[in-house]
């Protein structure tokens, strides 16, 4: 997958070093996966969820969330916002 907009998850490890490990491993794996449905994103990140046209990631145990937006045609995360669960609630 491509992924857009990666310089909003770097400014946000910056921030929040506790995470870094964990997004790092997020994109890499995204990276080099191919999504064509919303269950290709369910079988690998089973506590997904799906909301309109975004999908949400529980990251370092749902501590922070990761808003994107997938277009499978074209293969491409749009990454949208990344927060801890209190901001997520406010998104």
């Amino acid at each position: 997958m491509k992924i857009i907009c990666r310089g909003i998850l770097e400014e946000f490890k910056r921030k929040h070093p506790d995470v870094r490990s964990q997004v790092d491993a997020w994109l890499a794996d995204v990276f080099a996966t191919t999504w064509s449905t919303t269950m290709d994103i369910k079988r690998r990140y089973a506590s997904a969820s799906f909301v309109n046209d975004d999908v949400i990631f529980n990251l370092k145990g749902n501590k922070y969330r990761l808003k994107v937006q997938v277009n499978y045609k074209n293969q491409i995360v749009l990454i949208k916002a990344i927060g801890t669960h209190d901001q997520y609630m406010k998104w």
